[in-house]
């Protein structure tokens, strides 16, 4: 009984809980110590099984209730302050109705089961919801969907065409550029986005002169450093998004620095390994 009374707490409904003429009444029956304690704890647990029994009763008598056809109804209620927001999703019109302080990432991820864009920190701070607008890269979660009437919104999904990668994505790919994922639909579309930067010539904290004409600009690994720098990788992949992304802006083929062992190679590893031990 002691173990079905664990989480119960005797003091405020044992014998805290007593009256003087309860405490004379367990005195007479020379109920004391541990069997009082016992007492309470089975009288306890009766009284919580008649209340739910008698709660049990109630719900079956109004479930029986037949409603009437004269009974009145609140009306029910819709999304507050609910607007019509039409704007293209990945190439693709929608017409989603939101309430008007509904996020974009919210919006994608609820409305239009495009989960691809995570929510992490939720406060623009991780990078990971990062999707594209008119070709600007934008934090979806400090994006009301109510201000993206009539424009193009890109997610990770719209990457790629069919079976075919996008070139970023085969590039992180190439270079070992995720890990356990979560960040990397926001990497891809910054990244993506990062390459009309460049095209456009705009500036960064990274810039040496602001003003040359940088159209078309070559990025280096200090740029790409910078202008990735909104978006968090807590695995610490930032080598292989660097060379994925300066791959594909470049277009000049850089050395994958990992791959997937061979047969051979992994005999090897074992050979030596085999030879270690036998050595110790």
């Amino acid at each position: 009984m002691e173990d079905n009374l664990e989480g119960i707490d005797l003091e405020m409904y044992g014998e805290a809980a007593m009256s003087s003429d309860e405490e004379r009444i367990l005195d007479e029956l020379g109920i004391h110590g541990a069997e009082r304690r016992q007492f309470l704890g089975q009288s306890l647990s009766g009284a919580i099984g008649l209340f739910a029994f008698h709660l049990l009763a109630k719900e079956q008598a109004l479930g029986a209730i037949e409603i009437s056809s004269e009974a009145l109804y609140s009306p029910t209620v819709g999304i507050e302050n609910a607007v019509d927001v039409a704007f293209k999703v990945n190439g693709a019109a929608k017409t989603v109705q939101v309430d008007s302080r509904m996020s974009l990432l919210d919006t994608l991820r609820e409305k239009l089961d495009l989960t691809g864009s995570k929510k992490g920190c939720d406060q623009g701070q991780c990078g990971a919801c990062t999707v594209i607008i008119d070709g600007k890269r934008v934090l979806s979660c400090l994006t009301l969907a109510a201000t993206c009437k009539g424009k193009e919104v890109t997610t990770v999904e719209g990457l790629a065409k069919g079976e075919q990668l996008h070139p970023m994505q085969a590039a992180f790919i190439k270079h070992d550029g995720f890990q356990c994922g979560y960040c990397t639909p926001g990497q891809l579309c910054s990244a993506v986005a990062l390459l009309e930067e460049a095209k456009r010539g705009d500036a960064s904290h990274a810039t040496g002169d602001v003003r040359k004409d940088a159209r078309a600009l070559k990025l280096t690994d200090d740029e790409i450093r910078e202008r990735m720098s909104g978006n968090i990788c807590r695995c610490g992949a930032y080598p292989g998004i660097v060379a994925a992304v300066k791959e594909v802006q470049t277009g000049a083929k850089i050395a994958a620095t990992w791959h997937f062992a061979t047969d051979e190679e992994i005999a090897a590893a074992m050979n030596t390994e085999v030879k270690v031990d036998a050595t110790v």
